[in-house]
């Protein structure tokens, strides 16, 4: 019998994938934003194809936390990954995205690498963070707004992948907030748990870090940096302190999968041009060959 975890962790990664393609799309339809503006996101919220891409997102988030409930950190941040195959796919397929061939490839590796983390990964409830962790998740949140405010002065590539990384952090940290809390015995004891409000805060922050990496380069850019950024940390913190386990004889299996995925999803981050300036570029050159041509 398939454990639940197993089924949420699948429809999380249709839900990321989904989320990323509409978000993109309402993000390169705003002006784009030089400072660390949380209007941002009310300006995107008047997109409704952004909202239903938050709504995704949200589902996706809830889908996560359920999957964290009895799999480990370094499966499930490394499984939002995936998301960006549903994402390409998507582009293709609705948006006429081209994908290099060298993309296509990273993207398959992506898939090779979550194949290799579920296979070795093994189902276990989480040990608590206690005081000390809420205290330090408090010090990340704010070291990362600090880290915010700079970054979004970078522009075009480099905004993106630094903007995006970020957002990855402040993701990661609401993993770990989210893996004990996920197993509270009760919902006054949820509400009450310091860790739940350190969810929320460092979700909203990683949103308007992720809209703002989105307005400066592709969507497989930023999201691969957010994703590249944001599983080392989760993983780390899982296996030392949250009770994560891996299969006996299996270890080997367990880093060779999530190096792979690190590496594809890093890869992906050269891909930071973004989808719309691909096709501007492709007509510029086809009209260039064209005039070029005798009559």
């Amino acid at each position: 019998m398939v454990s639940s975890g197993w089924c949420f962790l699948a429809a999380m990664i249709v839900a990321y994938g989904v989320a990323n393609l509409l978000q993109s799309v309402a993000a390169a339809r705003t002006t784009v934003h030089h400072t660390f503006d949380p209007g941002l996101l009310l300006r995107l919220a008047g997109h409704r194809t952004y909202l239903v891409g938050l709504s995704c997102q949200i589902g996706g988030f809830v889908l996560a936390f359920l999957a964290r409930r009895d799999l480990p950190l370094f499966l499930v941040q490394a499984s939002v990954a995936a998301g960006l195959g549903v994402t390409a796919i998507l582009g293709v397929l609705v948006l006429k995205w081209r994908l290099p061939v060298a993309e296509v490839v990273l993207l398959a590796l992506l898939f090779a690498g979550i194949t290799a983390l579920v296979l070795s990964a093994r189902p276990a409830p989480s040990r608590q963070l206690g005081t000390g962790g809420a205290i330090a998740l408090l010090v990340a949140l704010g070291v990362i707004a600090v880290l915010g405010v700079f970054a979004v002065r970078l522009r075009g590539a480099p905004g993106s992948v630094a903007l995006g990384s970020l957002a990855g952090l402040a993701f990661s940290s609401a993993a770990v907030a989210a893996r004990p809390l996920a197993s509270a015995p009760s919902a006054e004891a949820f509400l009450a748990d310091p860790l739940f409000y350190l969810l929320i805060a460092h979700s909203i922050v990683g949103q308007l870090l992720l809209g703002l990496a989105m307005q400066r380069g592709s969507t497989t850019a930023a999201v691969a940096a957010m994703d590249a950024a944001g599983a080392v940390p989760a993983a780390i913190v899982g296996l030392l302190l949250l009770n994560d386990k891996i299969w006996p004889g299996r270890e080997w299996l367990a880093a060779a999968g999530f190096l792979v995925t690190l590496a594809a999803v890093i890869g992906l981050t050269r891909y930071a041009e973004p989808q719309q300036q691909r096709s501007v570029a492709r007509r510029r050159s086809q009209a260039m060959v064209a005039a070029g041509r005798p009559g």
